[in-house]
């Protein structure tokens, strides 16, 4: 009995997926919870056959959107926030990030709450962005940044807020994430 191989995704297949990946990011943030599988293909320009080999379903390709999206967020912290000394300037980049994200993707945002329920991050990308976020608050308690009593679900409502504020244009998240880590200092 022979064993089944398992066969590394052909470079054309891979670029493939990632140009459906980029297209209905793109395509979401502009239009929303509209797009169709179509649409999506149409716009990368590949058959319709190619984008639900990548992604059997709508909610698939949404899925990798959703993962790919908070992946960005994740390494963008580990690269461009976490080194960064000041812990609280780290923290407010890591922040400022998903404000970002939300702000320039509520589309994006509108698609996958509708499909998945929520807009918050899943699976290993969220347990990774949680060790993040637990990394920084542990620096901020040494170095006296933060309260002792803080802990990672303190900073998961605010990462939380600052994505609703952002992606629903209520209020000025900037502000806000200012506001929020000032409740987190030392009293």
């Amino acid at each position: 009995m022979s064993k089944p191989t398992t066969r590394k995704p052909r470079t054309d297949a891979e670029r493939n997926r990632g140009r459906v990946l980029e297209v209905a990011c793109a395509l979401f943030a502009e239009h929303g919870d509209e797009v169709q599988m179509a649409e999506v293909a149409k716009a990368a320009g590949v058959g319709v056959g190619t984008v639900y080999r990548h992604f059997p379903t709508r909610q698939a390709l949404i899925e990798a959107v959703t993962e790919q999206r908070f992946a960005e967020i994740l390494a963008y912290a580990r690269t461009a926030c976490l080194p960064n000394p000041d812990t609280r300037q780290a923290l407010i980049c890591f922040l400022t990030r998903i404000g970002e994200v939300h702000d320039e993707g509520r589309g994006v945002s509108s698609a996958i709450e509708a499909a998945l329920g929520s807009t918050e991050p899943r699976g290993q990308v969220g347990a990774d962005l949680l060790a993040l976020g637990e990394t920084l608050l542990d620096r901020g308690r040494a170095d006296g940044t933060f309260r002792a009593d803080v802990k990672v679900a303190d900073l998961y409502m605010i990462a939380g807020a600052v994505a609703a504020i952002s992606r629903d244009a209520i209020g000025d998240w900037r502000r806000f994430i200012d506001i929020a880590l000032d409740g987190l200092q030392p009293r």
